[in-house]
């Protein structure tokens, strides 16, 4: 019998800065707790401007001075299916979350909600669009993703 694996999508509105480092931030963290094999990842824009390509160079370059590699993904946007293969659609602010919900089906099975909503440090608050915000609006986001992912981590452990 197959082991029942955890969908987790990440969202933010271009998929090139938050939802993949939130993805590549998450697939770290649970290769580091030898998680990795539990959960199913992805990551995806609600709006396609950049399908196709890779994620911003200051979001790879930021990430990879802490060991997590960016470089493989490249930018998707959302779709009604994920709504039924992932357990969790996670945005990474108000204005995402609210599209997620304008286009989720009705028979929606994931849980669809903010990724700060499992922060401890700033609960429903939205991950800061670092596109504008020069080198340290890459590693504040990087600092917010690793405490919320952190965090969500230890709440599926303790649910299962």
């Amino acid at each position: 019998m197959a082991e029942s694996r955890t969908g987790i999508l990440f969202v933010c509105m271009g998929n090139i800065c938050r939802s993949p480092t939130a993805e590549g931030v998450m697939r770290k963290l649970l290769q580091d707790r030898a998680l990795a094999h539990a959960f199913e990842l992805d990551s995806a824009g609600t709006h396609a401007y950049h399908v196709g390509e890779p994620p911003d160079d200051r979001a790879i370059a930021a990430a990879r001075r802490r060991g997590i590699d960016l470089s493989d993904q490249r930018a998707r946007r959302v779709e009604v299916a994920d709504f039924e293969r992932f357990d969790y659609v996670l945005a990474m602010d108000a204005d995402n979350l609210q599209r997620l919900r304008d286009m989720q089906p009705e028979s929606c099975r994931a849980d669809v909600r903010l990724l700060l909503d499992f922060s401890t440090e700033d609960p429903g608050g939205a991950v800061p669009d670092p596109y504008y915000g020069g080198a340290a609006g890459f590693e504040r986001v990087l600092d917010l993703l690793e405490e919320a992912n952190q965090a969500l981590i230890e709440r599926l452990i303790v649910k299962s």
